[in-house]
């Protein structure tokens, strides 16, 4: 890992994933953790610039259309326990699912649009286990 990886991480570690957490609470009326395996992004730039856009702002906004009255908000938090995020090096990797009470994302974040879930697609797999 270099230290633009090392920098980014920091950043997303101390400002942006406060601030995507506390958007994603004021959605839900609770707290939902996400859960980055940063691991897998140590050594990927190009997967760290896309992290938020292609990942907790689509969850977010998926969530927004969820939440929309008090039982939208409190199925989600009976749900959905933390939110689970990892990248991989293909689409063939890809998945997207809710298991043990978390919604798991594995998206291929350096090849921007090609390799994420549409906010659309996201809010239909939460439905659907909700």
């Amino acid at each position: 890992m270099g230290l633009e990886e090392r920098r980014k991480i920091k950043e997303y570690q101390d400002t942006t994933i406060p601030e995507r957490t506390k958007e994603l609470e004021e959605i839900v009326g609770g707290l939902i953790p996400y859960d980055i395996d940063w691991e897998t992004f140590a050594s990927d730039s190009e997967a760290l610039r896309f992290l938020d856009n292609l990942s907790c702002h689509r969850i977010n906004m998926a969530m927004r259309t969820i939440c929309i009255d008090d039982l939208g908000k409190e199925a989600v938090r009976d749900t959905i326990k933390s939110i689970k995020l990892k990248n991989v090096q293909s689409k063939d990797e890809m998945s997207i699912g809710v298991d043990g009470g978390a919604l798991s994302m594995a998206l291929n974040n350096s090849k921007g649009t090609e390799g994420y879930y549409s906010d659309t697609e996201i809010k239909n797999v939460l439905m659907a286990n909700l």
